[in-house]
């Protein structure tokens, strides 16, 4: 019930911001972009596709695992369609890619989990720490001073440092991790996929020392991947702004990348009406005009759509490759 109603929200208030945007202005505004710059902008968001591909494929390849690019790309962009319509800030698809790694390509279950948790951990440390570089920019500024940028700043610190700890307890402390949860799990240990949960858990460990002490270079190489993806994306997002001749000066695009950002972590599907209201009430905040918002608006929910019909026709084929592994076995 819970879940209806977040998705209720969700789309009331988008709905609620768009019936306030001005639709002839904005028709006007969309349909004045040639095709040459149609052409850049979907580069740039194939560029960045590939790169957040390219850092998993060097995740795996780090922990010798034989999956190819177009695999994980498959498994990736299916695995972004669940993620989009979970409530939550992004996640929510990773069981299911786990799942068609395991099922699909023969990976072993810890080796999928692990590779899937170093690439997630890649993203949120990157992501928290691209957000904390905004906020301290806009410390620096006079502008958007009506937003407690030390807030912002202190709460991302926070979880870097959180997840700093994390890391450090799992990689220090792995006996820890392991009884606390076998505790967690003690009511499903009659189960015959968790019966081998030990085994499972000691491989997972020895496979995440194995790269943490053998294969640094590769870990440096998927942080510089992550960098140049973020690079990409804000890349994107300021040509988007230069398309509808928003000023782009640094502090008014940091602004409103910080709060495109901000908004997408908010736990609401694909973050539908908490990025339509943030965008909404920066450009207000900013006295800058509404119809520009609701192109950008509009522009960034025809990405994250043309992105969700990718994962729609790839997750079939996951699907059926399931299905014949199931009939082969049985």
């Amino acid at each position: 019930m819970s879940r209806y109603m977040t998705w209720f929200i969700a789309f009331a208030l988008a709905t609620w911001i768009l019936s306030r945007l001005p639709f002839t202005e904005l028709i006007q505004t969309i349909s004045n972009l040639q095709l040459p710059q149609w052409m850049v902008w979907t580069c740039l968001n194939l560029l960045v596709i590939a790169l957040l591909t390219g850092r998993w494929l060097v995740l795996t390849r780090a922990m010798a695992l034989p999956c190819s690019f177009l695999q994980l790309l498959r498994v990736r962009q299916a695995g972004q369609l669940i993620s989009f319509v979970t409530p939550g800030p992004q996640f929510g698809g990773e069981p299911l890619q786990i799942y068609w790694l395991w099922r699909n390509y023969s990976v072993p279950i810890h080796s999928a989990f692990l590779a899937l948790g170093l690439d997630r951990f890649y993203e949120l440390w990157i992501n928290f720490a691209v957000l904390l570089l905004a906020a301290l920019t806009l410390l620096t500024t006079r502008s958007a001073t009506f937003v407690d940028w030390h807030l912002i700043a202190f709460v991302l610190l926070g979880l870097i440092g959180l997840m700093g700890l994390f890391g450090w307890f799992v990689l220090r402390q792995p006996s820890r991790i392991k009884v606390w949860i076998k505790r967690l799990t003690q009511s499903w240990h009659d189960n015959k996929r968790l019966g081998n949960l030990d085994t499972h858990l000691t491989h997972l460990n020895e496979s995440l020392q194995r790269v943490m002490t053998t294969q640094r270079p590769k870990l440096g190489v998927a942080l510089t991947i992550s960098l140049l993806a973020w690079a990409a994306m804000t890349g994107e997002f300021w040509f988007l702004l230069s398309l509808l001749d928003v000023p782009t000066d640094l502090a008014t695009f940091v602004f409103l990348f910080t709060v495109v950002r901000l908004a997408f972590l908010l736990p609401l599907p694909g973050g539908i009406g908490s990025v339509e209201a943030g965008l909404f009430w920066a450009f207000q905040a900013l006295t800058l005009p509404l119809p520009v918002a609701a192109a950008l608006i509009v522009l960034i929910r025809l990405r994250d759509v043309i992105i969700l019909l990718t994962g729609a026709v790839l997750l079939p084929g996951l699907q059926s490759a399931n299905n014949r592994s199931t009939a082969r076995e049985s």
